[in-house]
């Protein structure tokens, strides 16, 4: 493995690592690096690179023999010791501006590709989401790293889908989040606790636009279904109680609801239970959704190795109602020649400070 250092003056050093290659410009022709993550898995690369130069004696293309950047190749992008992006590259793309030297880009994502481009028509019988969320890990020849509880279910379809829409799909009823590190693949609740990173606004954080919004929230949420074997119906109702304590001493968005316009409770209408303790987790997983979603921001930090997808971030210096902590859950860390390095980020949490 060659690895390709670049130095970015008061930022961090971001260095780039493939299978083979010996071109020690890598690194110094870097003109622009987008890093993408969500709690939805399959992360994304762009990064964008001087394409012309002396070779040997000569000037010309420095990338196009593709004995350095080829479709395939593990493409892992690092800041100091840390991962950032590992992945395997899917696109080139040339770019011949009118005012600087050709330039070539490198398109690149994490091993979620795989299910991305595999769809299917199948059936799952009497199996647990563990099990189908295994099952499908080693179809693509990934060890998982499961922590998914769920009952086990007398059939489920996948129809026409392709294995990462099945399983988001799959997850979001559990209320977990899919990513994949290297090759193991994780499934797991969003982890409370821990020690949060501080980003103090004027300093780490350097803007920040954060949203209270109650159109979406709701009071409670209820899942219907109907229980075959016992012959009877199923209901579950799910409120405030199931965020545990997410809520910290703030106020929720229901809470807020509730004293703002009344009772707006709603029922979960895409999907028929058949146990009860299914009823419950599609009930508890579709209120834990919106419900952390009360306030969502967005904003931009100094460049952080801790600053990724799932982590907690305690924003100060913003006031009663919108300092505290925070979920990441999407990021992009973003070079470019004008304005360094820098991490943007979008935060959420299911609870507003009190005045």
């Amino acid at each position: 493995t060659e690895i390709y250092t670049l130095s970015l003056h008061d930022a961090l050093p971001i260095c780039f690592e493939l299978e083979d290659g010996e071109n020690e410009r890598l690194g110094e022709a870097l003109l622009q690096l987008q890093v993408q993550e969500s709690v939805d898995g399959l992360y994304h690369c762009q990064a964008t690179f001087g394409n012309w130069g002396t070779r040997g004696r000569a000037p010309g293309f420095l990338y196009f023999d593709r004995q350095v950047l080829d479709f395939g190749k593990t493409f892992r992008v690092k800041v100091d010791d840390d991962t950032l992006f590992d992945g395997r590259i899917l696109g080139l793309e040339a770019v011949f501006p009118s005012d600087r030297p050709p330039e070539i880009t490198v398109l690149a994502e994490d091993r979620l590709q795989d299910l991305r481009m595999t769809r299917r028509t199948r059936t799952f019988a009497d199996q647990s989401d563990a099990d189908v969320f295994g099952q499908i890990a080693g179809d693509h020849g990934l060890s998982p790293d499961l922590d998914v509880d769920g009952p086990t279910h007398k059939i489920l379809a996948q129809l026409n889908q392709s294995d990462l829409a099945f399983l988001r799909e799959r997850a979001r009823a559990l209320g977990v989040e899919l990513a994949v590190n290297g090759t193991t693949l994780r499934a797991a609740p969003r982890a409370a606790g821990g020690s949060p990173l501080e980003l103090p606004y004027g300093n780490q954080l350097r803007e920040f636009t954060v949203l209270a919004d109650l159109a979406h929230q709701r009071t409670a949420l209820v899942a219907s279904g109907w229980d075959v074997g016992a012959k009877s119906g199923l209901r579950h109702e799910a409120g405030d109680d199931c965020l545990g304590g997410e809520l910290e001493n703030g106020e929720s968005g229901a809470s807020v609801l509730r004293s703002a316009l009344g009772e707006r409770k709603e029922s979960v209408a895409h999907t028929v239970p058949l146990s009860g303790e299914e009823a419950r987790t599609v009930a508890e997983a579709a209120f834990r959704l919106g419900a952390r979603r009360f306030l969502r921001g967005r904003g931009t930090a100094e460049p952080m190795t801790g600053l990724r997808v799932g982590a907690t971030v305690d924003l100060t210096g913003l006031g009663p109602l919108f300092s505290g902590s925070y979920y990441v859950s999407d990021i992009v860390h973003r070079f470019d020649g004008r304005s360094g390095f820098r991490t943007e980020f979008t935060v959420e949490r299911p609870w507003l400070g009190r005045p």
